[in-house]
């Protein structure tokens, strides 16, 4: 069965905008567990704007030994005030997984992958190092993708997440068919050679079927916003078991 790990951004992201301390992060990821996911993700930004390094660790107290935890962010981001970079976060944190994601500074959400044949050279440090902390490591990629599998395997890269956010659109639109193809080709030549498949980005209840009926292999979906906004109408509880029974 796909692993549904839930993003706790846009939780924080209410919290910031109030101050204090509701709604209350860990309440949320206990929610969330007590109702099957089989994982946690977060996504802490330089600019502190959602989930903070105090909570990345809260995070791992509570995820250990329970569910997976996983990590996003740039690796390359330079730490900073209340920032210690991402390959420290993780070094404290050892989540089960580190999602490398090349977003840039400021930018509002992620909407790109790095390009796998031009970016594993200097990854593969990056990579290493991630792996010496007990860590899987996942690479956000583009749907549509073609080179570059191979030799992120060969640097210790376990898995792809492929950004879906171009398939939501069109599943909207009511055209998706090309984007799909899109998605599948990229997965099928990641697990050709020997890589795991993840997915995220703007899945929701609406599209996430179609998608997971069109890649069986996939192993685990991240979803946080499109989640976070059903569970205002539906709760947090009733929702996350709405996407469980989606993916079963």
């Amino acid at each position: 069965m796909t692993t549904l790990s839930v993003n706790l951004n846009k939780i924080a992201v209410l919290r910031n905008a109030r101050g204090g301390g509701e709604p209350d992060l860990a309440r949320a990821a206990e929610t969330c567990i007590r109702a099957g996911c089989g994982g946690i993700t977060v996504h802490p930004r330089p600019d502190r704007r959602h989930v903070t390094a105090e909570d990345v660790q809260l995070l791992a107290e509570l995820t250990r030994d329970r569910v997976e935890y996983n990590l996003e962010g740039n690796p390359f981001a330079a730490p900073r005030a209340g920032y210690p970079g991402f390959l420290e976060l993780v070094r404290q944190a050892r989540p089960a997984q580190a999602t490398l994601v090349p977003d840039s500074e400021g930018q509002l959400t992620s909407d790109h992958g790095f390009d796998l044949a031009r970016d594993t050279p200097r990854l593969a440090p990056l990579v290493a190092e991630l792996n010496s902390y007990g860590c899987r490591v996942s690479v956000f990629v583009d749907a549509g993708s073609e080179n570059g599998f191979a030799e992120a395997r060969e640097i210790g890269v376990a898995r792809v997440e492929i950004y879906t956010g171009p398939y939501a659109e069109a599943f909207t639109r009511g055209d998706c068919a090309d984007e799909l193809s899109r998605c599948v080709d990229t997965a099928r030549r990641a697990v050709d050679s020997g890589l795991a498949v993840n997915a995220g980005h703007d899945l929701n209840q609406q599209n996430l079927a179609t998608f997971r009926r069109a890649i069986p292999d996939l192993a685990e979906v991240s979803i946080g916003h499109a989640l976070i906004c059903e569970a205002l109408y539906e709760g947090l509880d009733c929702t996350v078991r709405n996407y469980l029974t989606i993916l079963s």
